[in-house]
């Protein structure tokens, strides 16, 4: 039975049906903007040695440092090693990644954190900006510090791949048991592919214009120094959409919309009478 169909069987108004179904199928709409996406990247198409693999999901390790600045400010640079990607929840490793070729992501941003000893209270705050460059490389290369805690990279020969900055992003600290803190961040970025690249981005085409990353790490990630931290390894994600999906707040205020509507057509019109009396006449 369709949901027009049981709206009728219960002696529903045709009008309130139609808004019910609409407002189905905007909850169906706005449902589906939390489904991963999926794509397929072939490193082949530009030159890199790998083959063609398909996912919805990139896997992460995170190489940052965040500096401590005045008024409760920090700044935040860094490496993200692709280390492999995910498809319906299921790992796999693309043929060759890490080995024959690699892909990194590097990135520099900006922001706002709250106050307090992250040790001992939880902190929030917010990106203020973010940039980064997908890069694709062949042969290996490693990702660590030197001795002024700046991140480092070994890969050469970059090919760039794609750009992006931010939209919106968050940042979080949790106090750890037995000591230290849990740094997150989660941000929705751009995603603009190089034109030169096209030919790895396979599908869909055009691609995606929206990349999201989310990252929680484990105190024993987490590297204190004078002024800041470090992030060794740390996990994080990387995943797809389209900028046309709704957000949930505005997939909210549709559906309220679509609620107030119904209620200004339930209102009784106006008879003359009821003009009269409220004219005082």
């Amino acid at each position: 039975m369709t949901i027009t169909q049981f709206l009728r069987a219960r002696r529903i108004p045709k009008s309130l049906a139609q808004r019910t179904v609409l407002g189905a199928a905007l909850a169906g709409l706005c449902s589906s903007a939390s489904a991963l996406a999926i794509f397929t990247l072939n490193p082949a198409g530009v030159a890199l040695n790998g083959s063609a693999f398909t996912g919805d999901n990139v896997l992460i390790s995170d190489y940052a440092t965040v500096r401590f600045g005045a008024g409760n400010t920090f700044t935040e640079n860094g490496f993200l090693s692709i280390s492999g990607a995910q498809l319906g929840g299921s790992t796999l490793v693309p043929p060759g990644l890490n080995s024959n070729y690699g892909l990194y992501i590097s990135f520099s941003g900006t922001g706002n954190t709250g106050v307090g000893d992250p040790t001992l209270v939880g902190t929030s705050g917010t990106f203020n900006t973010l940039t980064y460059t997908l890069y694709g490389y062949n042969g290996p290369a490693s990702f660590g510090f030197d001795l002024a805690n700046n991140p480092t990279e070994t890969a050469a020969g970059e090919i760039m791949l794609a750009t992006g900055s931010l939209l919106s992003g968050t940042v979080s600290t949790a106090p750890a048991a037995g000591g230290g803190f849990t740094p997150s961040a989660a941000a929705n970025l751009t995603f603009i592919p190089q034109a030169s690249a096209a030919p790895f981005f396979v599908s869909p085409s055009p691609f995606y214009n929206v990349a999201l990353s989310s990252f929680t790490n484990t105190s024993s990630q987490v590297i204190p120094f004078a002024g800041g931290f470090n992030i060794r390894q740390g996990g994080g994600s990387f995943n797809f959409q389209a900028a046309q999906v709704p957000e949930p707040a505005t997939c909210a205020l549709m559906l309220a919309g679509l609620f107030g509507v119904g209620v200004m057509k339930r209102r009784p019109k106006a008879t003359k009478t009821d003009l009269a009396l409220d004219s005082g006449s």
